[in-house]
């Protein structure tokens, strides 16, 4: 049992020189060695309790990814004080207030970008007593400070009170609070995941199970790093072996940073990436889109050299065999001709990423797989600190999201609690160190989700033969027919927006009816010039009634006849469908941090539209209905 401070000490003596994090704060990356961390923790640490930091209290911390984040969360913990990891997407008004004033935060570290939500803030929180910018501001009141002031202040405490900063480092027990990380808010209020040292140090050791990290690794952070997934799989996992973090340069604006992802991925050569559904994506487009550049051959070559690659890696556990040893060969030319070329757009040393997803799209699996950058699926929960699962280049399968990790317990339940057989769905429960003591002042959520141990994750999925774990969606979010037939939403939304230039976003909704309707926002250029194409006024009722009949038209391609027919159970494509001119957003909180819908939110918000397309009117897209949202484009 160890803590996260005996993790990062036990580096520290093993890989003293090698570099650990990377900061391009000028025109270049600069590095920091583990020993030049670890001596900079210690002074900004002491800092900390010369501020009358003690054991237990809550420390926030707000910012982009830096150097000073990861030296911000150890020195917290080298107090014995527990972190707060907020993202820097929420609001300053609702979200943020709630989260500091429910933690009881007593100070908060933030960066210049995010300095004025807690300016706005800060005089409604009883509790904040100090905040400490990571940048210099041009004035300081009395309840803040700049961060140098609080590494000077360190010098000195260090200096005089070595033995009381010694004694509080060793007091810390890997039962000990880390963090208070919490949700996104999916339900009325987000709840505080309380992690112990514990349970990351555990996760750790887990996922380490599962692939190998040399110490020559690099990696460049481009998830916040208070996502769990970025938080263990990349700085807690590296730096368990030595390896190195770079983060993304930080722009004038939230669009320039994500500028800087390319050029800073061609700068750091890094050898594993953490991604998420939506950015492997918009890698997918951008490599397609330098394709296409290059002309109508070239794009034929490709894909043809895609198609070939599919059909001889199949799922990846079984690709090759003899009936297609003859592909190798040209598979070999086309990776030299075509696939390293792209890969030298992402530094040329990447071996892999890793999703933290469970839904990746198995298309997009496919595609990184076959031009020799794998993206492997994982699962996990913030609840589990938070891997559970992960496809690697030890034991792969595509579409399932991956081997479990060692020294985890898992069993899929019915309803009522009782364990399933192999191939059976049902909803996923774990049971490991890693799992979470439970959420900060909230015993009821608390006895939901763990019970004797188990943590019970309202996601649904299945173990198959192999010992390759599925995950199909949340068991909260599911279809359930008139009949208590249920079915995950996910994968048919999902393909509706992938496979239709039409449809920006989508959600089905069935609560024990005779049939499932759909919520769909458009894309309302793509429809626009649709119409034009066929030289009809959008303006008119004609022209709303032609986008309207389009948008039907790319449903009905899931039903019987259509292109992907067979694809989905009928039942479960929406047999009516509401149009929606408002997108779901973070702004209308349709959307959460995570950028995953909040469906309980979406359902109060649209609820009479979800009342209507239960009448035989709404069966007819083009009702008045719709035709009034859509005149609204």
């Amino acid at each position: 049992m160890t803590t996260i401070i005996d993790l990062f000490e036990n580096s520290v003596n093993k890989f003293s020189n090698n570099p650990f994090l990377r900061e391009k704060k000028t025109n270049k990356y600069e590095s920091l060695t583990y020993k030049e961390v670890l001596e900079q923790t210690h002074v900004l640490a002491a800092g900390l309790m010369s501020l009358n930091i003690q054991k237990e209290d809550r420390i926030a911390l707000l910012s982009e990814g830096r150097n000073y984040w990861v030296m911000g969360e150890l020195a917290i913990l080298y107090t014995g004080a527990i972190n707060v990891p907020l993202s820097v997407k929420l609001d300053a008004g609702t979200d943020l207030k709630f989260r500091l004033e429910h933690s009881g935060t007593k100070m908060i570290m933030v960066s210049n970008a995010q300095a004025h939500k807690i300016k706005q803030i800060k005089n409604d929180l009883p509790n904040l007593e100090k905040v400490i910018y990571l940048d210099p501001q041009e004035s300081y009141e009395k309840d803040e400070i700049f961060i140098e002031d609080v590494f000077k202040s360190g010098t000195e405490y260090i200096r005089s009170n070595k033995d009381d900063f010694d004694k509080v480092k060793s007091s810390i027990k890997p039962n000990d609070l880390a963090n208070i990380s919490y949700t996104s808010g999916t339900t009325a209020d987000p709840k505080g995941i309380m992690l112990t040292h514990r349970n990351y140090t555990a996760n750790v050791e887990q996922a380490c199970s599962l692939m190998d990290i040399p110490d020559t690794y690099k990696t460049l952070l481009i998830l916040p790093l208070d996502h769990s997934f970025a938080h263990t799989a990349g700085i807690y996992s590296f730096m368990a072996y030595g390896a190195s973090l770079a983060f993304i340069q930080s722009g004038k604006s939230a669009m320039e940073t994500i500028k800087n992802i390319p050029l800073n991925i061609k700068e750091t050569k890094p050898n594993i990436l953490l991604s998420v559904p939506a950015l492997a994506k918009n890698f997918k487009k951008n490599i397609e889109k330098g394709i296409q550049d290059k002309g109508a051959t070239a794009e034929k070559l490709f894909n043809f050299a895609l198609s070939l690659a599919y059909s001889y890696n199949k799922k990846g556990f079984d690709k090759g065999g003899i009936l297609h040893f003859w592909k190798k060969p040209l598979l070999n030319l086309f990776d030299k001709i075509l696939f390293s070329k792209i890969r030298d757009g992402f530094g040329s040393e990447l071996e892999f990423f890793i999703g933290g997803g469970a839904l990746l799209d198995i298309e997009l699996q496919r595609f990184f797989y076959a031009i020799g950058m794998p993206m492997f699926q994982g699962y996990g929960l913030s609840e589990s600190a938070p891997i559970i699962s992960s496809n690697s280049m030890k034991k792969h399968k595509l579409g399932s999201s991956g081997y479990l990790v060692s020294n985890l317990d898992l069993k899929i339940c019915d309803d009522d609690g009782n364990e399933l057989p192999v191939g059976e769905k049902g909803e996923i429960i774990v049971r490991g160190e890693n799992i979470m003591v439970g959420y900060w002042k909230n015993e009821t959520a608390t006895k939901e989700a763990l019970k004797d141990g188990w943590l019970h994750t309202s996601d649904l999925g299945y173990m198959d033969k192999h010992g390759f774990l599925y995950v199909l969606g949340r068991f909260k979010s599911l279809l359930i027919g008139n009949d208590g037939e249920k079915y995950s939403p996910e994968s048919i939304e999902e393909a509706l927006v992938e496979q239709s230039k039409f449809i920006d976003q989508v959600m089905l909704y069935n609560e024990q009816n005779a049939y499932t309707v759909g919520l769909i926002v458009p894309r309302k250029e793509a429809l626009k010039r649709y119409v034009s194409a066929n030289n009809v006024d959008f303006t008119s009722e004609e022209g709303q009634k032609l986008a309207l009949e389009k948008i039907q038209q790319e449903i009905d391609e899931y039903k019987k006849g259509g292109k992907f027919e067979g694809e989905f159970p009928e039942r479960w494509i929406p047999a009516a469908t509401a149009i929606i001119a408002e997108a779901f957003s973070e702004e209308n909180k349709l959307i959460n941090s995570t950028m995953k819908m909040v469906r309980g939110k979406i359902v109060e918000y649209h609820s009479k539209k979800l009342e209507y397309l239960f009448t035989p009117d709404a069966k007819e897209i083009t009702n008045r209905e719709n035709l009034n949202e859509i005149s609204k484009f």
